[in-house]
Formats: C-alpha cells, sequence, structure tokens
C-alpha cells in the first residue's frame, strides 16, 4: 500500500494556526466571559448560566431578535427572486456581458460603513436627494429619522441595492453553465419560457441559489455597520436589530457577561437555521 505523504500537513499548520488565534482563541473569551462576572481589575466571579437565562427571558432580547428575523426575511423575499429575474435578463455573450458583470460588481466594492453614510445623506429629509424629492416634489412625507416605516424601507432598499449583486453574480455563474443543448432540445419539444425556466434553469441553478440564500442569510442576519451608520437603531429601537442590540449591550452598558452570553445565543441561531436552510434545500439531492 503507498504511504501517505504527510508533509502536505507543513503547509496547512500556519493556517490552522490563523485560524485558532482569529476564531477559536477570541470564542474561548467570549465563553469564559458568559459564565463570569468581572468588576474590573482582572477579579472575575461564577455565574454559570445565569446570564443565558437572563438573556433567554428577556424581552429586550426577544424583541431585537424579531426585528433581526423580519429583516433577514424580508431581504431574501426581495434580493434572491430580484437576482434571478436580473441575472436571466442578463446577455450570454457580447459586448454588453463584461459591462453587466462589472456594473453588477461595484455595488459590493463599496465599504460597508460608506454604504450606510451614503444612504444616511441621501434621504436626509431636507437635504438629501431622494428625502426632498419624496418630501417637496413629490408630496410624500419621509422623513426616516422620525417614520419607523420609512427607517425600515430604507434599510431595507439601502441592503438590496447594496447585495442583490452578489444574487444576480451567482445565478448568472449557474446560467452560463448550462449546455446549449438543453435549450435546443427545449426548442424542439416547443418548451414555453416559463416551462424552460421551471424545468432546465431553475434545476440547473439550484447549488448556487444555494449559496447565495446561505449567504444572504448569514450576512444580513448578522449585519450591523449600514444599518448603525444608517439610523442609528432608531427612531427609537424601531431598527434596533440584535447585533446592534448586542453592541449597545457590550460596549454601550459594558455588560460583558450578558453581551458574551448573547453573541453564544445569537451565533447558535446562526448556525442553526444556516444547517436547516441546508439541509431543506438539499434534501432531494441527498434522497437521489
Amino acid at each position: 500500500m503507498k504511504k501517505l505523504n504527510q508533509r502536505a500537513w507543513l503547509f496547512v499548520t500556519p493556517v490552522l494556526l490563523l485560524v485558532a488565534f482569529n476564531a477559536l482563541i477570541p470564542m474561548m473569551t467570549v465563553v469564559n466571559y458568559s459564565v463570569q462576572e468581572t468588576f474590573g481589575d482582572n477579579l472575575f466571579f461564577w455565574q454559570g448560566i445565569d446570564w443565558f437565562e437572563q438573556v433567554l427571558t428577556s424581552e429586550r432580547f426577544h424583541k431585537a431578535l424579531g426585528r433581526q428575523f423580519l429583516f433577514t426575511f424580508l431581504i431574501l423575499i426581495i434580493e434572491v427572486p430580484l437576482g434571478v429575474a436580473i441575472a436571466l435578463a442578463m446577455p450570454r455573450q457580447g459586448f454588453w456581458v463584461p459591462f453587466c458583470l462589472v456594473t453588477m460588481a461595484l455595488p459590493m466594492l463599496i465599504p460597508w460603513n460608506v454604504v450606510g453614510a451614503m444612504w444616511n445623506i441621501f434621504t436626509l429629509p431636507d437635504i438629501g436627494l431622494l428625502g426632498y424629492f419624496m418630501n417637496h416634489t413629490l408630496g410624500i412625507p419621509y422623513d426616516m429619522t422620525q417614520n419607523p416605516f420609512a427607517a425600515w424601507v430604507t434599510i431595507v432598499i439601502m441592503d438590496v441595492w447594496h447585495w442583490t449583486s452578489l444574487v444576480v453574480l451567482l445565478a448568472y455563474a449557474g446560467l452560463v453553465s448550462i449546455p446549449n443543448a438543453y435549450y435546443q432540445a427545449a426548442e424542439i419539444d416547443g418548451a414555453s419560457g416559463w416551462a424552460v425556466f421551471r424545468f432546465i434553469q431553475l434545476p440547473k441553478m439550484k447549488t448556487v441559489l444555494t449559496i447565495a440564500i446561505l449567504l444572504r442569510f448569514m450576512d444580513s442576519f448578522n449585519i450591523y455597520t449600514e444599518p448603525f451608520v444608517l439610523t442609528g437603531g432608531g427612531p427609537g429601537n424601531s431598527t434596533t436589530l440584535l447585533s446592534i442590540d448586542l453592541v449597545k449591550i457590550a460596549l454601550g452598558q459594558f455588560d460583558l457577561g450578558p453581551a458574551a452570553a448573547m453573541s453564544l445565543i445569537y451565533f447558535a441561531i446562526t448556525l442553526l437555521v444556516s444547517w436547516l436552510f441546508y439541509t431543506l434545500m438539499t434534501m432531494n439531492d441527498n434522497k437521489s
């Protein structure tokens, strides 16, 4: 039997050490804080699972988690169908292909904090282009700093503008990988456009759409920078998502124990829902 070459571990070891330093060690620190109380001077007192019970029974946590799920739900039901529709409308060959791809990629190149600042200025009721147009030209009352509904509409539209491109590019990659023979066979059979999409394009895009949904879920469920820069969680607490509330508890109130417990619960929910998404979307593949 051929002997395995173990020298490959020499190339993997630096990556493992980097992951351990950047992920595992901070994670252990969070776990340590989640079961203890500290009053400074490096003094810790054992709390057990008290912080977890406090977080799980907190009405504040429940409301923030509900807002987070609502935001993620809105993002998925808008961005995934919209991204697929745009990908279907894009050309498959010719001069316009690179132009469309570069145009689609541009919003994703902008840093998150810059996106929030851009949309903050853009939507201000008096000096912002959109805010002024809505209020003074169309006569539609719009003020995201005072109206919770306007604030929600703004953060959703901002995220759609910023991240629909990711779904577009992934869906487009799945579409261009479909052999022309499938389309030729469909044309011979006289298949309609809907039939081609349902039985050829959509099944062939299933893998990339699974990736797109997982990426958009994890990113939107853990989003912080854009909505914080845009609304700061306001007006009131109407756009205080779980990520924003977590930062307020950790850095604003400096309650490290409850914040650590909340972050671990947050992490567990993200893993659980991601696993459910992946399991449901690959269920038929596993059966076959």
